[in-house]
């Protein structure tokens, strides 16, 4: 096995001192430009690897932020990490990415790892059946922040990132409700999490605005997976009479029911108008081409990394608040799965 080059083998190679060469490989003023080069260029003729890890021990910096997520192969996640990345790399900062599959256990050993890591701080959308969070006090007795997006934390001081999911709701049922639809079925995931939460909220809101009844019947709590398809077709399908309006909190899974119920006959949009929420590609590909609600995952991404990161570098030190909790706007795009009729078309 090959010996590993040093700063002594450099020194030694150039005729400096091991001083002189480490002063430079770190960028030291007293090094002139023409000796740091020279040394530069020696070390990585030389194969020279620079110990990130003693400099960050000297330091107490990792240069490293982790990011948890329910799951990596979702398209908002997908997202979402694109812009945290664009910034951290901006700002000279790594991303450790994990994923708890939904996993409350699965998340509290994530959060072990990444303490155990020395990460410099942390982003996390939570898990579904999260609702307890002492698993984040070793970063808060240690004063490495801690910031949510998108899932947050319910009823707690932890600061987030996350859009208005209750107008968010609102305006997706109030779009169906325009067109005509009075029996709207609005398909859910897990109650617990804060954005289903407040979409309902957005949902009962829009009815009783527009004078309709909040009938719990019509409502479904679904974890979004290949294998519930049939049972939220059967719920909206199997009943006394056939909804006429249908609002899925997830593309893939609306987009799913549009084919489910089309091949039971069912004409889209004019029995039942369909609403989905995400804007993923499906969205566009399906037909008819299935109505939603823009989430904005990049800008969530950017914002949520660089609020981390001003709170890393800035004079406020490092401690996060709700004060902190950053509220994006959504947008509601209406394609033909939802209008009825042109004099509705909004």
């Amino acid at each position: 096995m090959s010996k590993e080059v040093t700063i002594y083998d450099i020194a030694k190679s150039l005729g400096v001192s091991s001083t002189t060469v480490s002063r430079a490989l770190n960028n030291h003023p007293a090094v002139n430009e023409k000796t740091k080069k020279r040394i530069y260029d020696s070390a990585s003729e030389m194969g020279y690897r620079f110990n990130v890890f003693a400099s960050n021990l000297r330091s107490k910096k990792t240069h490293n932020i982790g990011v948890i997520v329910p799951r990596l192969n979702s398209t908002f996640q997908s997202s979402v990490i694109s812009g945290m990345e664009k910034v951290a790399n901006q700002l000279g900062y790594n991303l450790i990415i994990s994923q708890s599959l939904e996993s409350f256990e699965k998340e509290k050993a994530n959060v072990k790892t990444m303490y155990n890591s020395r990460v410099d701080g942390l982003l996390v959308s939570l898990a579904a059946d999260t609702s307890t969070y002492d698993h984040f006090k070793p970063f808060l007795d240690k004063n490495i922040p801690v910031l949510f997006f998108d899932r947050i934390p319910l009823n707690t001081k932890f600061a987030g990132v996350i859009i208005d999911n209750v107008q968010a709701g609102y305006n997706a049922t109030a779009h169906l409700i325009k067109q005509g639809c009075k029996r709207i079925v609005h398909v859910l995931g897990n109650g617990q999490v804060n954005v289903y939460l407040d979409r309902l909220k957005g949902y009962r809101y829009a009815l009783m605005d527009h004078g309709l009844d909040y009938r719990p019947d019509l409502v479904m709590h679904a974890d979004f997976t290949e294998e519930k398809i049939d049972s939220i077709v059967d719920f909206i399908v199997n009943r006394d009479m056939l909804p006429d309006g249908l609002f899925v909190s997830n593309d893939i899974m609306a987009a799913r029911c549009i084919k489910e119920l089309k091949e039971q006959g069912i004409r889209i949009p004019e029995e039942i108008a369909v609403m989905g929420f995400n804007n993923d590609v499906i969205s566009r590909l399906i037909d008819p081409n299935l109505s939603t609600t823009n989430y904005p995952g990049y800008e969530m991404g950017e914002l949520a990394m660089r609020n981390l990161i001003n709170h890393l570098t800035g004079d406020n030190g490092v401690v996060l608040h709700t004060t902190d909790t950053i509220t994006l706007r959504s947008e509601l795009i209406i394609r033909k799965s939802s209008l009825r009729s042109e004099k509705n078309n909004i």
